[in-house]
């Protein structure tokens, strides 16, 4: 690098929690940013890069000059099997516990690269939501600090209200019982923002009957902390989740921006060309799924993907596996080597057999280009948000099985609220999904959720057009925060690096 041009670029830092429906979302915000003339140093942890570089080769960090990964460890023992997503309590635990030293010798040492012309001097921060200890890094090194929530808006609000539950005696549950008889339908009333919500409907680490549970005590402290950041910025639009930001915005100090949805915002941005080696997939992609969906007829097909950390038991499996092949309908099933608990994946050569010409099983896949295809004309998902907005911005209409975290909040505003998904029981039946998924696919209440995902897709197409809410605000973060230079605190103490 080294001329004097480029030094001055501004040098966003940019740092998502270790798991793909977190990187995703920050790749696309470092994409954005990219696009608006920054520099961008993109962190994984040690453990995903290594996965990085084994899905996509060596070729990933080719190419782009002013792009660079970096590698933080994340604290904890590498698993048996280095094709997993590791466990989240276990990830949250480490990562509070383990990374803020590495993340500040990290910001050093590019500052010293920074000094003898390599490249520019770090200006900013842009961490997720649940890596708050970027914060206190932030604070040392008087850098302005952007938190991303890739989750809901309305799964923040949730989370944020964490503390008031366990305040009010809502949290923990009394005992297990409180899971089967009728507890969870308790309905809140007093979370603005948020109109009769069920406690089911929260995010799911509500439903623990451990005082000290490690993930409830673990989201408090990050909304907590989350107060000292420059800014929250939301993968959303106003339309969709304006009240949850609203509600938002009387509670937190700091500026809230819904700049989303990330895919139709990136089609938007000046100097837009897609950026193939910024593809952070830790799955290997199998593409053939797209040359199979070419032989099928338009909206015929059935795409079901449960994310990248469900996990399902093999009765489970064999019943989704049936209630697909009863319903007669092609489908594109996404099964990850990880997705049953305790073992590999097993589907009788009966339902093979039964579903071979009509079928196609694959370990992963890019997601958007799927969803986006003229054959796709609905999906079967966990509720993910990245899932989600996907869904929204391809005009596709859900059947929705949460799994965990934001998804049982998510599934609930897409059927309820939104008009846009059907929900399938949590104890999941082969006639149930064989019913629903010819309803999503052929029935009235299909139709009607079809029309009403068009009329959002077209809404945040307007969002995210120059002009529109969700492009004004992007632009308004990048100037009104990553571009201001913060004064450093002298107060504050600098870790030793």
């Amino acid at each position: 690098m080294g001329s004097n041009q480029e030094s001055k670029k501004p040098h966003a830092v940019l740092i998502p929690y270790p798991a793909q429906g977190h990187i995703n979302p920050m790749l696309k915000l470092a994409e954005l940013l990219l696009f608006r003339g920054f520099f961008i140093t993109f962190i994984n942890t040690e453990f995903n890069h290594k996965r990085l570089l084994k899905s996509r080769g060596l070729k990933v960090l080719d190419g782009l000059p002013d792009f660079r990964f970096e590698t933080i460890p994340d604290g904890l023992p590498p698993p048996a099997n280095d094709n997993v997503t590791q466990d989240i309590p276990s990830l949250c635990e480490s990562t509070t516990k383990n990374c803020l030293l590495p993340f500040q010798n990290l910001l050093a040492r590019l500052n010293d690269s920074a000094s003898q012309e390599l490249i520019p001097q770090v200006t900013c921060l842009v961490s997720d939501c649940l890596m708050t200890f970027t914060v206190e890094a932030a604070e040392a090194f008087g850098l302005p600090v952007v938190l991303l929530c890739p989750a809901s808006t309305y799964s923040f609000l949730a989370a944020v209200h964490y503390r008031n539950l366990v305040e009010r005696g809502l949290v923990p549950l009394k005992d297990e019982s409180y899971l089967t008889n009728g507890y969870l339908e308790k309905e809140i009333d007093w979370i603005p923002g948020m109109r009769n919500i069920k406690l089911k409907e929260l995010p799911s680490f509500v439903r623990t009957t451990d005082p000290n549970d490690l993930m409830v005590n673990f989201i408090i402290k990050e909304m907590e902390r989350a107060q000292r950041a420059s800014a929250i910025c939301f993968n959303t639009f106003n339309e969709l989740e304006g009240e949850a930001a609203k509600a938002l915005s009387s509670i937190f100090p700091n500026p809230l921006y819904t700049v989303g949805p990330f895919p139709l915002l990136i089609n938007e941005s000046p100097q837009h060309n897609p950026l193939p080696s910024l593809d952070l997939s830790l799955w290997k992609e199998d593409t053939q799924c797209l040359d199979w969906l070419e032989t099928k007829e338009p909206r015929s097909v059935v795409y079901v993907n449960f994310g990248s950390i469900t996990i399902m038991s093999p009765e489970q499996l064999y019943e989704f596996a049936w209630g697909l092949a009863n319903s007669k309908k092609p489908f594109l099933w996404i099964i990850r080597p990880d997705l049953v608990n305790g073992g590999s994946v097993i589907l009788s050569s009966e339902f093979l057999s039964e579903t071979k010409e009509r079928g196609f099983i694959a370990n992963w896949c890019e997601q958007e280009k799927v969803l986006n295809h003229s054959s796709i004309g609905g999906f079967l998902t966990h509720c993910g948000w990245n899932s989600m907005t996907e869904s929204i911005c391809a005009g596709v209409p859900m059947a929705c099985w949460p799994f965990f975290g934001d998804q049982q909040t998510n599934c609930r505003y897409a059927c309820k609220e939104w008009g846009i998904g059907v929900e399938i029981d949590n104890n999941v039946k082969r006639e149930e999904v064989e019913k629903l998924v010819n309803e999503l696919m052929e029935g009235e209440k299909g139709k009607k959720m079809r029309q009403k995902c068009l009329e959002w897709k077209k809404i945040a197409e307007e969002n995210t057009q120059p002009g529109g809410s969700s492009f004004i605000n992007l632009e308004k973060v990048i100037k009104d925060v990553l571009l201001q230079q913060k004064k450093l605190d002298t107060h504050v103490q600098i870790y030793p690096i």
